[in-house]
């Protein structure tokens, strides 16, 4: 089976696009009609492609297998760095009124920063290239590099293309902008965080360890 075979597993449904909706409420929150209608179909297209059903069957991980929470999935992180990127703009725009920074933007690329995750999270994906790296990379393409695939494929701005691809490391190699500094701002720290607060599996306590957290006790 080559990679144009796995493209899409099974149809976008209504109750797909439904489940999205569900699971990522503050979509309801962008005023631009249509990127609130295509950031529903990135996420139903990134879903369709995999073995995921729901955003929020999506382990709640970094990365595969690392800095996992102990409860919860990838909807929780998801929603989270959204909130809080839209509380720095918000307090931004409330402090300096002249800053334009596009609210909209912030909330799209906050929910589809991790869109890619549902290809590199995919088991049959995983089982692959763990059982093969030199065959097509481990991973083949990580969830940046594939959720700038998505954008684009079902046709959001560049601007969310560009959030999803520099969010994360790959970001070091590019000149971010503004609405993708403050999501990488907000999601860059929140496994530490995470970790910090006590929420990450103990799994998760070596790699804290060489970032110098130590992991609170929670109660009881």
């Amino acid at each position: 089976m080559n990679f144009l075979d796995r493209r899409e597993r099974r149809p976008i449904t209504p109750s797909l696009r439904d489940h999205v909706l569900e699971d990522l409420p503050e979509i309801a929150q962008i005023t631009h009609d249509e990127l609130r209608s295509k950031t529903i179909e990135a996420w139903a297209y990134a879903l369709a492609q995999s073995a995921f059903d729901r955003v929020t069957d999506i382990p709640g991980e970094a990365n595969p297998g690392t800095l996992r929470l102990r409860r919860g999935n990838q909807a929780d992180h998801l929603r989270s760095v959204t909130r809080i990127a839209l509380a720095i703009a918000d307090d931004f725009v409330g402090a300096f009124p002249e800053a334009r920074i596009d609210r909209d933007i912030i909330i799209a690329g906050g929910l589809l920063h991790d869109v890619g995750k549902a290809w590199e999270f995919d088991p049959e994906n995983q089982a692959r290239w763990q059982g093969d790296p030199s065959q097509s990379g481990l991973p083949a393409l990580r969830h940046p590099v594939y959720g700038a695939h998505i954008c684009i494929a079902v046709g959001l701005p560049e601007e969310i293309a560009h959030i999803a691809l520099a969010h994360s490391h790959e970001g070091g190699f590019q000149t971010r902008s503004l609405e993708c500094l403050i999501i990488h701002r907000a999601d860059d720290p929140w496994w530490s965080i995470a970790g910090a607060a006590g929420l990450l599996d103990p799994v998760s306590d070596g790699i804290l360890a060489g970032r110098k957290i130590t992991p609170r006790l929670l109660p009881g």
